[in-house]
């Protein structure tokens, strides 16, 4: 039947007539609002129906907003954005459903080893609901990323990013995000903060923020730790990854990496030094080559003895403060010991910990009169200590290791092709130095770094996807499923 002969239909005379009726009836009474509520349902719908016809794209959508939606809530407050991610995973989990709405959905590209392991520590994240610390349910949804963010955004990346071209293209959304944030960083040095960022500041952000001074820098993410972090993170993996390209792709990743590097010294974020310094040293080793390694143990030797042992551009804010993180008589590092011993009574005799979302500053909106809202939960591992106890932090520390020591293992005697190799390295030494910096900084577990590690998990658990000659398209066993 011909278009115009269904629109003789009176059913759908009747429909088109009342959804004009009512956008009238919405630009009359809202005039602008209903205008940009118009907008946002037509731009909306266009966004689903594309999410539908190609899953990945809910992907990569995720991971852009995953890197603004905490800078975004500066400027709009009242609206619970952080529930964002939840609905774009959701919407990318029923597009690849409908996907094969007739037939199963074929699972088997994620049933690997770290997605059995996210679902213990899943389980062991909903256990925390006994908790019998825990005094309320609240923080408990407030840090659900913890658990649930884990699992299916590892579930996601085993379905969706399963060819090279999906790995180089994860790749450039974060590169580019990554940049921005490094440009808005300068913004920030070089221009000042704007109102909201101001605003920010003054209730209660400048205490940490303005030192002697100085502002630290933390661009539209979170903090300046958490901005400091992922942008040595970029710099290590970009850098890493731009070996494996040539041309053009070889001088964007070359560029993220460095401009990370750059954003992170101008965080002003001692414990984010540790990211290059354990992600290059890593390198070094996967190598498996005495000329690389030797050679990189000096230039991180030359660094060392750089910030630790010399006064070299100590007129920099920034290295000066860097500087400070190599002083294990630091003012703030003792201040830190000193909260990990307070700590370490009281956790004494609670192994299952002080409950989801019950420690560090975050939980005084909750628990203003608790013990641990009171004590300072610096240090990422510190956080799942007091919060999931030695049981928790066990665990957690187990299924760190145990993935990036299997990848490693992979990488220097399973595979064969030298860009594949070079790949993989890059996301196994970005998540070390990761780990590493977290122990002074909760860089891992923040926005946006925690889905990109997630991601990294799944994509170094399984590279022999990358390195089989397939077809740059879509997958066999997946070509009418996500295409």
């Amino acid at each position: 039947m011909s278009g115009s002969a269904s629109l003789a239909k009176p059913m759908v005379v009747l429909s088109l007539f009342g959804i004009t009726a009512l956008m009238a009836l919405m630009l009359a009474k809202m005039e602008l609002a209903g205008v940009g509520i118009l907008l946002a349902i037509f731009l909306g719908s266009i966004f689903i129906y594309a999410v539908f016809k190609n899953p990945v794209l809910g992907f990569y959508t995720t991971i852009g907003l995953n890197f603004i939606i905490l800078g975004i809530g500066r400027y709009v407050q009242g609206l619970p954005l952080g529930f964002g991610i939840d609905g774009l995973m959701v919407l990318t989990f029923l597009a690849l459903i409908f996907k094969r709405f007739r037939e199963r959905v074929d699972w088997s590209p994620a049933k690997k080893d770290v997605t059995f392991l996210a679902g213990i520590w899943l389980l062991y994240f909903i256990f925390q609901l006994v908790n019998p610390e825990a005094r309320m349910i609240e923080p408990w949804i407030a840090g659900r990323g913890i658990g649930f963010y884990f699992f299916f955004f590892v579930v996601l990346t085993f379905m969706l990013i399963n060819t090279n071209k999906r790995l180089d293209t994860f790749l450039y959304v974060w590169g580019i995000l990554s940049i921005l944030g490094t440009l808005k960083g300068i913004g920030q040095m070089v221009f000042g903060v704007d109102f909201a960022e101001q605003a920010w500041l003054d209730r209660g952000g400048a205490v940490t923020h303005v030192l002697f001074g100085k502002l630290r820098v933390f661009s539209f993410f979170s903090d300046a730790g958490q901005f400091g972090g992922n942008q040595g993170y970029a710099g290590v993996v970009f850098i890493i990854y731009s070996m494996a390209k040539k041309g053009l792709p070889k001088f964007f990743f070359l560029t993220v990496g460095i401009l990370g590097i750059y954003g992170m010294l101008i965080s002003g974020t001692r414990g984010s030094i540790a990211v290059p310094f354990v992600g290059f040293m890593a390198f070094f080793v996967l190598r498996k080559n005495i000329k690389v390694l030797s050679a990189g143990l000096l230039f991180v030797a030359m660094l060392f003895v750089f910030f630790k042992y010399t006064t070299i551009a100590n007129g920099n804010p920034q290295i000066r403060r860097m500087r400070t993180g190599f002083d294990p008589n630091d003012a703030s590092l003792q201040v830190r010991l000193a909260n990990q011993r307070i700590l370490s009574a009281y956790m004494a005799t609670r192994p299952f910990g002080g409950g989801i979302g019950h420690a560090g500053d975050k939980a005084q909106r909750f628990l203003p009169n608790a013990f641990l809202s009171h004590v300072a939960t610096d240090s990422w591992y510190v956080m799942i200590w007091a919060e999931m106890g030695v049981v928790g932090l066990t665990m957690h520390l187990c299924i760190l290791f145990y993935v990036v020591g299997m990848a490693s293992f992979k990488v220097m005697f399973r595979i064969r092709d030298p860009i594949t190799k070079l790949k993989m390295s890059a996301l196994i030494c970005g998540m070390l130095g990761v780990m590493a910096a977290s122990y002074g900084n909760a860089v891992l577990g923040g926005l946006p770094t925690a889905l990109l590690i997630y991601s990294s998990m799944a994509l170094i658990s399984n590279p022999k996807i990358f390195e089989t000659p397939i077809e740059e398209s879509e997958p066999k066993y997946i070509d009418h499923q996500i295409t």
